[in-house]
């Protein structure tokens, strides 16, 4: 059993900033101490080589996915037992980090206690709650109509796996969606956010907001994250065992709360494409002599538009009015192939919906300005530069493909010639 004592003896050490001092105050709070948690875990021989079966099979990798899982939940746990040592009434601003020691991961939980204005220096009574958001955020979302309840997240590691990267080779020969690379990377983009709508049910929410999303390598798989706050609105109860889901920001729910508006469900939409071999061919002959690169230009413009058609049909089914802020991302797959998602939040009109005040303090949504800064080499990111590279990369992968197959057939034949 981990025993930790020594986060009690910064009482006065906070990481809140001024403007959240200011929100703070007109919660009815004060600021209480900058607290952490932490877990160190390795993946083991036994769950390596369970990880190294799944990667190869394809789709979820399970052993990473819930060592990771383990690993945060024990540095939240011990997060939230400090602020409840140091007289927390709650904890906000939670936050992970990952810090690799040499093979070992260490899992980082952040957070800033917040504590009773009339200086009490014992509570009695457990946390009330724990956010993701920042004190800014959570004025927002309690000016909002939400009561925050709970830091949720869910997470899953995947790989394409070698049964999804030759299928998917030989797909990416023809020009058009790859199918059976858009359907791993949807599915275990979903598995995510259903793992964090079910942790926000155990909390008793009917809501999960202010969620972020980060994707990542890690021990040879990619993980995609997702953070938020399970929170209870009264007019979303009939979401109770579906709860509602938002990626909006803090600030942009409270703006369409304002107007009548309440979020409905996070919708996704993912599509995979390739050039094939082809259209790779002529579009890296094309790039040789300059101007418009047709082959990139029309398949990119029609996994956008699959994706986009994907998170309307799913904000039809919800009944939502809209999808506003959607963000879109292109990821280089390599072989000649793009992963295209679009991510945005459902909206419906609900009558007689607004903020309890008609507008913002100022301190609400002013960015703190960051007054520490690191810099090491003095090199800068060339934007440019990048997408060319990646676009060369994504012409050339058809012929690779090619190259590889050749090779493997050369070793076929030269093994049934010395037989």
């Amino acid at each position: 059993m981990i025993n930790m004592k020594l986060g009690s003896m910064h009482r006065q050490v906070t990481g809140l900033s001024g403007n959240e001092i200011f929100c703070l105050n007109k919660l009815g709070y004060r600021p209480g101490q900058l607290c952490v948690g932490n877990s160190v875990v390795a993946l083991g021989v036994t769950r390596g080589i369970g990880a190294g079966l799944s990667n190869l099979g394809g789709g979820e990798v399970e052993e990473i996915t819930q060592l990771v899982h383990d690993g945060r939940q024990k540095a939240i746990e011990r997060l939230i037992n400090e602020a409840k040592a140091a007289g927390g009434l709650g904890l906000s601003g939670v936050s992970f980090e990952l810090i690799n020691h040499g093979g070992n991961l260490e899992f980082l939980a952040i957070g800033s206690a917040v504590r009773s204005i009339d200086h009490s220096e014992e509570v009695k009574e457990p946390l009330k709650f724990s956010t993701a958001a920042n004190v800014q955020q959570l004025y927002c979302q309690i000016d909002s109509g939400f009561t925050p309840l709970s830091f949720v997240f869910g997470n899953v590691a995947y790989s394409i796996g070698v049964g999804g990267n030759i299928a998917g080779a030989f797909k990416s020969l023809k020009r058009g969606e790859v199918k059976e690379f858009t359907e791993i990377f949807d599915k275990t983009r979903h598995l995510a956010l259903t793992r964090l709508k079910n942790e926000a049910k155990k909390q008793g929410a009917n809501a999960v907001i202010g969620i972020e999303t980060t994707l990542a390598p890690l021990m040879g798989a990619q993980e995609m994250l997702m953070i938020g706050t399970a929170s209870h609105h009264p007019l979303l109860d009939e979401f109770k065992n579906n709860p509602v889901t938002s990626d909006m920001t803090n600030e942009e729910m409270w703006n369409m709360v304002n107007i009548g508006y309440l979020p409905i469900q996070l919708v996704m939409g993912v599509s995979v494409y390739s050039l094939g071999l082809a259209g790779g061919i002529m579009s890296a002959l094309q790039s040789l002599g300059g101007g418009e690169v047709d082959g990139l230009t029309e398949i990119l413009y029609e996994a956008r538009e699959k994706a986009l058609a994907r998170i309307q049909q799913d904000a039809i089914n919800c009944g939502a009015d809209e999808v506003v802020g959607v963000k879109t991302r292109v990821y280089d797959l390599g072989g000649g192939m793009v992963e295209f998602m679009a991510i945005g939040t459902a909206v419906k009109k609900v009558r007689e919906v607004t903020t309890i005040n008609p507008n913002l303090p100022p301190q609400a949504i002013i960015q703190d300005r960051e007054t520490f800064i690191e810099s090491f080499g003095g090199g800068t990111l060339d934007l440019v530069k990048g997408g060319a590279s990646s676009a060369r990369r994504m012409q050339q992968g058809p012929m690779a493909i090619i190259f590889a197959i050749f090779i493997v057939l050369f070793y076929i034949f030269k093994f049934v010639m010395m037989r």
